[in-house]
């Protein structure tokens, strides 16, 4: 796969996110949907916004501290924002494609093999669910919902780190590699992938970073918290313990069922928490859906495709155009540093 196909695959999500929204619109009613977007306090619309871009932005810094984690260094600080935002203008790829896109900018940019920076969305992904399951916990805990969503990421998530941890098994599997015809030619990427793996998955980087994105992360809860009382909710302490409920656990339901960028997953799930834990009714609810998706996905999407476009300038054509998007740990041999 090349970097041209993931402009097919953008538009193949742009298109499931018409449906999706189409679909609230018939659920919810278009009249009264209409009706509850223009009850929206629209002022807060810009805090709401301001809220999810300092998540991003704290999202960036966790990526800058896993760059150097692995060793990356020279990358110019300019050159890894643009990169990793360059990433969140894809992330509603079809099969998460898009999640390695900054590993592959980073190759070109900076010469890092894909198979070294290939494990650090893995544990993006796995520090931003122990996140979401920490700052959800207490609403768990008070409205006893949904808590095997709770015990199902905290068991992957152990299971995840003890197994890239146990270095004999990986070490037993590399050599058993080793003797396969198909696999040996790739076994210098794989060990090279494992090591950065190791290093990532140790315990002080998973629980430094899941405490440093469950900080990050609140900013979301609380730009959802902003959104509920610009529908005209009472802002108050069970509000915001709502907010840290709903929206982590919709999250973690739409990154377990491995949807586009959650679409469809998290703007029911949004909707049907809301009816169901704050009473609202179902256009206010999927309004409320709409507006916080807008600001914690479509618009990561946007600053993501503006900063992917300004990078593609500074790459040679090559790069953009036809260069090979390889899967993690699958580049050419001579693609390794």
């Amino acid at each position: 796969m090349n970097v041209r196909n993931l402009r097919s695959r953008l538009l193949i999500s742009l298109v499931l996110g018409i449906v999706v929204y189409a679909g609230l619109l018939f659920y919810a009613d278009f009249g009264e949907l209409l009706e509850s977007l223009g009850e929206f306090n629209w002022a807060l619309l810009p805090v709401v916004l301001a809220l999810t871009s300092v998540n991003y932005v704290l999202r960036w810094v966790k990526w800058e501290y896993y760059l150097r984690l692995i060793g990356v260094e020279g990358l110019a600080k300019r050159d890894s924002f643009l990169v990793f935002f360059s990433g969140l203008g894809m992330v509603v790829t079809p099969g998460k494609v898009g999640e390695w896109l900054k590993c592959y900018l980073l190759k070109e940019m900076q010469g890092t093999a894909l198979s070294r920076s290939a494990p650090i969305p893995i544990a993006e992904r796995l520090t931003d669910s122990i996140a979401l399951l920490i700052i959800a916990g207490a609403g768990v805990y008070v409205f006893g919902n949904l808590w095997q969503v709770f015990v199902a990421v905290s068991l992957g998530a152990a299971l995840i780190v003890a197994v890239a941890r146990h270095r004999p098994a990986a070490f037993a599997l590399l050599s058993l590699g080793k003797r396969l015809p198909f696999v040996k030619r790739f076994i210098p990427q794989l060990e090279a992938f494992y090591e950065s793996t190791y290093i990532l998955m140790s315990p002080a980087a998973v629980i430094s970073m899941s405490l440093f994105s469950a900080f990050s992360w609140f900013f979301e809860v609380l730009a959802f918290y902003v959104t509920l009382i610009g529908l005209g909710l009472d802002g108050n302490g069970e509000l915001l313990l709502h907010s840290a409920f709903i929206l982590p656990i919709a999250t973690l339901a739409s990154a377990i069922l491995l949807t586009p960028g959650g679409l469809g997953v998290a703007e029911g799930s949004i909707t049907a928490l809301c009816q169901t834990l704050l009473d609202m009714s179902k256009s206010s609810a999927a309004v409320a859906a709409l507006i916080i998706r807008f600001g914690t996905l479509w618009f990561g999407v946007i600053v993501g495709l503006i900063a992917f476009l300004i990078l593609s300038r500074r790459l040679p054509s090559s790069a953009t155009e036809a260069a090979p998007f390889a899967a993690p740990g699958a580049e050419p041999l001579e693609a390794q540093t």
